[in-house]
């Protein structure tokens, strides 16, 4: 079950290496890869975290606001890119053990897709993000955007 410091493995700087589909919902498209850095911190007393994602490769920044909900136990994951300015519709879940699953949906190139993020492998020196796309509502998924964090050298964890 979920609680508030569900992410307290995330705060602090970290290393990222990306890997993401060119077409996020074409299976045959091509992959490209790139380094970023990333940084997080803890607001409301580990109930809630920002980090900022910088991405020199695709020009732009991206900023998680997440947020722990007391009541349903539910964590949403709030997504925005320096390029909008926006935020994107959230992801809602939680942790199971040291793996979470967050589900959304949302609109990619004029489809209604459902969205699923995965974070697994957590530790206090690495972690994975995942996001997938379904056509289907969930029926089967296309993952398009893999990020592996590894602690950047010199920070200590949290």
């Amino acid at each position: 079950m979920s609680t508030a410091h569900d992410f307290d493995f995330l705060h602090g700087d970290w290393d990222v290496r990306h890997r993401r589909r060119t077409d996020f919902l074409d299976p045959d498209s091509g992959c490209e890869e790139f380094p970023s850095t990333s940084r997080c911190w803890s607001l409301f007393d580990g109930a809630a975290n920002i980090d900022e994602i910088d991405m020199p490769h695709l020009g732009a920044k991206g900023l998680t606001l997440r947020l722990f909900d007391p009541r349903t136990r539910q964590w949403s994951l709030n997504w925005s890119s320096s390029r909008t300015g926006t935020l994107f519709p959230p992801v809602l879940g939680g942790f199971e053990g040291k793996r979470g699953e967050f589900y959304g949906d949302d609109l990619h190139d004029g489809k209604d897709v459902r969205v699923r993020f995965v974070w697994s492998g957590v530790s206090a020196t690495t972690a994975r993000w995942e996001q997938a796309f379904s056509l289907d509502g969930g029926g089967t998924w296309l993952t398009n955007w893999v990020m592996e964090f590894t602690r950047a050298s010199g920070t200590p964890a949290g």
